[in-house]
C-alpha cells in the first residue's frame, strides 16, 4: 500500500535527524581529495522538505545542485524554502543523471525503503563521474524496540489481517556496514564505512508525553499506520504508546533516551570504476 509523508511532522525532530547528514557530507572529499575539487553537480537522491540539501549548497556554492524525492508533498515543501536548489519529485530506482555525470551523490535516510537497494549500487555508481563521490547514510537500528514494537503488535490480530489486506506495507531494512564497503569495493570504488549510535536525548512534555512515537510515527512506523482503517488505527495507536513507553521510560529528568543506530558509507569513485 502506498503511504504519504507529512514534512511537519518529520521535521519535529530535525537537528537529530539533520545531525547524520552533516556528518555523513563531512567525509566527502570532493574539495580537497578528489577530482574535481569543485564539484559542478550535486545531487541529494531522497532530498525530504529540502531542509539538508540546502547545506549542500552551502558547501559548494558554484555546484548546480538538484534534491529529487518520491514524495509531493516532500518536494512541495522543499519547494517553499526557496534558495537556489532544484528540487524535483522522483523515484530514486528510475533516477538517471542524463548526459552529464554527477560529481556528488548523496542519499540519506532513504536507501532501507529499497528492499533491493544494494542491487541498486552498480547503476548509482555508474552515474557519478569519475573522480566523483557517492555517499550514502541509513538507519541500523531495526532490532531496536522502536522496530520490533511496531512489527509484533502489527503481527497480532486483528491488526495482521487488516494490514495484509491493504497489500502488505513498506517497511525499512539495512545491512552492516562491511557489506556496503565489499559491494562497492567490488565496483572498484575506494569505499569508507562506518557505524554510529546515537544517544538522542527527547523531552516528554505534556503536549508530547511520548515522544518515541512521536519519532516513528513520522518515519519507520508511517506505512504501518496510515494501513489501518480509521476504526482500527487508534486502538493501535494507543497499544503501541503503551509498549514503547514501557521501552523507553521516561527519566527523573523528564527526558528518554532514543539510542538510534546509522550505517555511513562515502564511496570515491576513480578513473574507470563507473558502473
Amino acid at each position: 500500500m502506498a503511504h504519504t509523508w507529512d514534512p511537519e511532522r518529520y521535521l519535529t525532530y530535525a537537528d537529530e535527524r539533520g545531525r547524520p547528514f552533516v556528518e555523513l557530507v563531512a567525509r566527502i572529499g570532493a574539495v580537497d581529495g578528489g577530482t574535481p575539487a569543485s564539484p559542478a553537480r550535486v545531487v541529494d537522491l531522497g532530498c525530504g522538505p529540502g531542509n539538508l540539501t540546502a547545506l549542500l549548497a552551502e558547501r559548494w556554492p558554484d555546484a548546480a545542485v538538484t534534491g529529487v524525492d518520491s514524495s509531493p508533498e516532500m518536494v512541495a515543501a522543499a519547494d517553499g524554502l526557496g534558495g537556489r536548489v532544484t528540487h524535483e519529485v522522483g523515484d530514486l530506482r528510475d533516477w538517471v543523471a542524463g548526459a552529464e555525470p554527477v560529481d556528488v551523490l548523496v542519499s540519506n535516510a532513504t536507501l532501507q525503503w529499497l528492499p533491493d537497494h544494494l542491487e541498486l549500487l552498480p547503476a548509482l555508481v555508474g552515474a557519478v563521474a569519475p573522480g566523483g563521490w557517492l555517499a550514502f547514510q541509513v538507519p541500523g537500528n531495526f532490532e531496536e524496540p522502536s522496530h520490533t514494537t511496531r512489527r509484533d503488535l502489527a503481527a497480532e490480530a486483528p491488526y495482521a489481517d487488516h494490514l495484509a489486506a491493504a497489500g502488505g506495507v513498506a517497511v525499512p531494512s539495512s545491512h552492516d556496514p562491511v557489506v556496503y564497503l565489499d559491494a562497492l569495493a567490488a565496483l572498484g570504488c575506494d569505499v569508507d564505512a562506518w557505524e554510529t549510535t546515537y544517544l538522542h536525548v527527547l523531552e516528554a512534555t505534556p503536549e508530547d508525553p511520548d515522544p518515541v512515537f512521536t519519532w516513528v510515527s513520522a518515519t519507520g512506523a508511517r506505512p504501518t499506520l496510515q494501513a489501518l482503517p480509521d476504526d482500527v488505527r487508534p486502538v493501535f495507536e494507543a497499544e503501541f504508546r503503551r509498549r514503547l513507553a514501557a521501552a523507553y521510560p521516561v527519566r527523573a529528568d523528564g527526558t528518554v533516551v532514543l539510542p538510534f543506530r546509522r550505517v555511513f558509507v562515502v564511496a570515491h569513485v576513480p578513473a574507470g570504476a563507473r558502473g
